[in-house]
């Protein structure tokens, strides 16, 4: 089931947010409740269950190595992923380094994105909801390009 919807909740003084019942739902699949927390792109967050990053995992084997920006690439997320376990009412404790890693304040807002959660500071969410928000139809086009694979300047050539 593909993770969907916003929600704005806010991290507790000892740095733990609770994930919404809809995205812990979406996250269920196996025996464990423990997620990966990761950094994302544009400033976020991104929250996997464990074999959603394993996936993620495994397309990534695939890369060449022989590119520094792929070793670099490699290097940033898997040194700054980390397991997470949910507790029993239904929060994550965020590690201080990945927070400051997104700019995370009290306020923030957690986005499904099919696969993945995105957890962003709310004031960036804004931000880049208001600026990207109007491109919709543009990116509709591109993105259903790219699923046809037709040619153009799709959402990957960013």
């Amino acid at each position: 089931m593909a993770l969907t919807g916003t929600y704005e909740r806010s991290l507790d003084d000892k740095q733990r947010l609770a994930i919404p019942r809809p995205l812990k739902d979406g996250f269920r699949s196996g025996e464990s409740d423990d997620l990966v927390l990761a950094p994302g792109n544009e400033g976020c967050l991104a929250v996997y269950s464990l074999q959603g990053f394993e996936a993620l995992a495994q397309q990534m084997a695939r890369l060449s190595t022989g590119q520094a920006n792929v070793r670099n690439y490699l290097r940033l997320l898997y040194g700054q992923a980390e397991t997470v376990q949910v507790d029993k009412q239904s929060r994550v404790r965020i590690p201080e380094r990945l927070i400051r890693l997104a700019g995370l304040q009290h306020d923030v807002v957690l986005i499904g994105v099919q696969d993945h959660v995105e957890i962003w500071d709310k004031g960036r969410w804004d931000s880049f909801f208001a600026q990207h928000v109007d491109q919709f139809d543009r990116l509709t086009s591109e993105a259903m390009n790219q699923v046809s694979g037709g040619s153009g300047n799709g959402l990957g050539s960013a």
